[in-house]
């Protein structure tokens, strides 16, 4: 049975949203902003960066999401120092959680399918990163409704 989260990225699925703009649009909506640029530009690394040889967009998706928690986003700012961690964890459950499927990129998490997302493999991959995203941010002091100051 689907949770509200579930609910949510099902209906941003069905409004033609690729895996890595559903990770930045709920991201985003925890934390009560909106910001069409960024979902824009997360739309580059739909279908594995458009072609499905790259790494999948729940990856990609999710590093933007602990970037945009713990990046520099400003000249006065800094990068956390957390971040390079909180990406290795991610990559290393990524890499753990689709090793069935032959590796990380979208044609292999697609069975060569590029372009036609399929339900059950990204769907339940979408719902388990986001979990990890949250559980990532919350083991290093991080509030996932919070994000970071703006400038």
């Amino acid at each position: 049975m689907l949770d509200d989260t579930g609910f949510k990225m099902l209906e941003l699925a069905g409004k033609g949203y690729c895996c890595s703009q559903i990770l930045v649009l709920l991201a985003l909506g925890e934390m009560d902003r909106e910001n069409p640029e960024l979902v824009r530009a997360a739309a580059g690394l739909c279908n594995g960066l458009g072609d499905c040889s790259g790494p999948c967009g729940v990856l990609t998706g999710a590093m933007l999401v602990l970037g945009l928690h713990g990046g520099k986003g400003a000249d006065d700012e800094e990068a956390g120092d957390i971040l390079p961690l909180m990406f290795e964890e991610m990559r290393d459950w990524f890499a753990t959680a689709t090793a069935e499927y032959g590796g990380t990129a979208c044609r292999d998490i697609l069975d060569g399918s590029c372009g036609r997302p399929d339900a059950a493999r990204c769907g339940g991959l979408l719902t388990d990163a986001h979990t990890r995203l949250r559980e990532i941010l919350s083991q290093n002091g991080l509030d996932p409704a919070q994000g970071r100051e703006l400038p």
